[in-house]
């Protein structure tokens, strides 16, 4: 796989991310079925966190469970260092 291939991968994923909280949000207000928390979730672990962090505050959406104001960053950052880890220390 190309890092090309990761690239487009990376950003398809956050735009979907993004666009999930959106989303989730327009229906909490409409008050009709909502995205689960568990696939919002998905999307960050898929390596979709700068996506939906990104949604969280632009839709202020899910900003008072730290579940997800705490949670998903933390992944991030996990992501982040496991990436730094195998490029440079593998």
């Amino acid at each position: 796989m190309s890092i090309k291939h990761v690239l487009l991968y990376l950003l398809v994923i956050n735009i979907a991310g993004f666009f999930a909280m959106g989303i989730d949000k327009h229906k909490a207000k409409m008050g009709s079925w909502r995205i689960p928390e568990n696939t919002l979730f998905g999307f960050c672990f898929l390596g979709g966190g700068i996506g939906t962090i990104a949604g969280i505050y632009t839709f202020r959406h899910k900003t008072k469970k730290k579940k997800f104001t705490i949670g998903m960053p933390l992944v991030v950052i996990l992501q982040v260092l496991i990436v730094i880890y195998f490029k440079f220390m593998v």
